[in-house]
């Protein structure tokens, strides 16, 4: 753990969660920190992913499980035709707008969490074959998920940064906070 998530207030589970689905974002975030466009795209090693990418997957993964929980369509539509594109700034797309499109998802996720009845609330899967059929899920669950995803793309992208210009996670916090 690269930086320290404060112990919630007793009891706030929602807090907790919330806290720690922030804490993995900000790891994400940091590694594009000081970036031009051209190394956020760069792909320097033998894997397909970029800096710019994994942002743009963790945003589209972060509001697609929120639409789920309200069971609304996914803002965008991924089948086998399109996956590909969800690891990749095409056309107009920058770090800047990822991020703020990102910024916009997280505020929706935080406050539709906080204002759910429950953290066992469910909400069916959709009926992808990788899903178990009439499965559901919690919001408690969603929020471990969430947690889970960025945990997974914020280690990979502190590889992908390192490679790109040798900062490692503890130099990104300290250019973060300043120092």
């Amino acid at each position: 753990m690269v930086t320290h998530v404060p112990a919630e207030a007793t009891g706030d589970e929602r807090g907790a969660l919330l806290a720690f689905v922030e804490e993995q974002r900000g790891g994400i975030r940091r590694a594009l920190l000081g970036l031009t466009e051209e190394q956020a795209r760069t792909r320097p090693s033998a894997s397909e992913l970029s800096l710019g990418g994994l942002l743009k997957h963790v945003a589209e993964v972060e509001q697609s499980w929120l639409a789920r929980a309200k069971q609304e369509p996914p803002a965008v539509a991924r089948d086998e035709s399109n996956w590909h594109e969800t690891f990749q700034l095409v056309g107009d797309e920058t770090v800047a707008s990822q991020l703020a499109y990102w910024e916009q998802v997280a505020a929706e996720t935080e406050k539709f969490i906080r204002s759910a009845p429950s953290l066992d609330d469910t909400f069916p899967l959709p009926p992808d074959p990788w899903f178990p059929p009439e499965g559901r899920v919690s919001l408690r669950w969603l929020c471990l998920n969430l947690i889970r995803e960025f945990a997974r793309h914020a280690g990979h992208a502190d590889i992908i940064r390192e490679s790109l210009d040798g900062r490692t996670a503890f130099e990104l916090v300290a250019l973060e906070q300043g120092r």
